[in-house]
């Protein structure tokens, strides 16, 4: 049950906040000084799953490489996945290419101005439609996130748990109610900026909050308890083995397949040892890996190589629903030889492909 405020409070409360937003808001974030549809959209993409601070360059370079959705829409792919490296969850890039097609061809370039519309778009959920309907269009929705959740959680004791899908139409109707009709874009980005500093999932700091009459968590001592989560499922443990395979000044290079994790992006070969090494862990000796490894080498690849594992601690990339654990492998082919499947290229060459991040870590722990 949601003791909801009476008009006069959520007049309050609006004043209150968007008071504090002109004052100290991020007014700098580059996505901030100008609220076409197309930079909001762009911005919001980024921003899921990653901090600010790493997306602020990342927004500048895609923006100079596809200042319009038309350029986005006609762009090749792998340019696309080489400006997006390094951001993780590539499937966000390839919705947008798609999603900009559809503007283009489906609405003759003119952006849906609804949320209801606009989540019509591929990869634009309800928040993201909400997001860019409420800061660049001015409608009046509420955008529920990460860090809406946990604002209002806290300034109304909340207890339902923010992890099933019902919630979130809870908390959007909550929105709804206190949303400021006039400014409708930045209240959502007053809450957004006020989830990530003063009631932010750690270290937060509701004594000094600008809010803190509002909030009956800080006022009931409760601020610890919300929002309410239930635990995710762990990630699965995944093991790989990293080839790092040298012919002279050429390395094993190849494009992974259309489908699945990583898909479309330039990589050593990875194996998944869990494929081919049964209970790995008991039975099977380091040895024994390798020379499976290079028997599978042959066998897929047609190069004949000596391997060396790495005295090196195995990387870890935890993906949504998996935890990869890469060993890294070194061989030099026994003799020229050209590859069944992929391709020699020098460095200079390979750098100029799209690589996922667990190529770039596997760089690094070679370095």
């Amino acid at each position: 049950m949601i003791d909801m405020w009476d008009d006069e409070k959520i007049h309050a409360f609006q004043k209150t906040l968007l008071k504090w937003y002109d004052e100290a808001g991020r007014s700098t974030l580059p996505w901030r000084a100008d609220h076409s549809p197309y930079r909001v959209w762009v911005s919001e993409i980024m921003l899921q799953q990653t901090q600010v601070s790493t997306v602020i360059p990342y927004f500048n370079r895609f923006m100079q490489a596809f200042p319009t959705v038309d350029d986005l829409a006609k762009a090749p792919e792998a340019d696309l996945l080489k400006a997006w490296e390094g951001l993780g969850y590539y499937s966000r890039v390839r919705n947008m290419q798609k999603a900009a097609q559809q503007i283009v061809n489906d609405f003759d370039g003119a952006w849906p101005n609804t949320m209801q519309t606009l989540e019509a778009l591929k990869g634009v959920g309800p928040y993201t439609a909400a997001a860019i309907a409420s800061i660049a269009f001015n409608e009046p929705v509420a955008a529920i996130d990460g860090n809406a959740f946990r604002v209002f959680a806290r300034l109304f004791e909340i207890d339902a748990d923010i992890a099933q899908p019902a919630t979130r139409k809870l908390f959007f109707e909550l929105g709804n109610q206190i949303i400021d009709q006039e400014r409708p874009g930045d209240f959502n980005q007053a809450i957004m900026d006020l989830g990530s500093s003063y009631m932010s999932a750690k270290n937060s700091d509701p004594a000094h909050s600008p809010v803190r009459e509002f909030d009956a968590s800080y006022q009931n001592g409760t601020t610890d308890l919300y929002p309410v989560k239930s635990k995710a499922k762990k990630a699965k443990p995944v093991h790989y083995a990293a080839m790092v395979i040298k012919n002279d000044d050429t390395y094993l290079w190849e494009k992974r397949p259309e489908i699945g994790l990583l898909a479309n992006f330039w990589t050593v070969p990875l194996f998944n040892i869990d494929d081919f090494v049964n209970d790995r862990d008991v039975n099977w000796s380091e040895t024994e890996i390798q020379n499976a490894l290079e028997k599978q080498l042959f066998e897929q690849y047609g190069v004949k190589v000596d391997l060396t594992k790495r005295n090196l601690a195995p990387i870890t990339h935890i993906y949504t629903h998996q935890k990869w654990f890469v060993s890294v492998f070194e061989g030099t082919v026994v003799q020229d030889q050209v590859p069944k499947q992929g391709e020699w290229k020098t460095m200079t060459d390979l750098n100029r492909d799209p690589q996922p991040k667990i190529q770039e870590k596997i760089w690094k722990k070679l370095s």
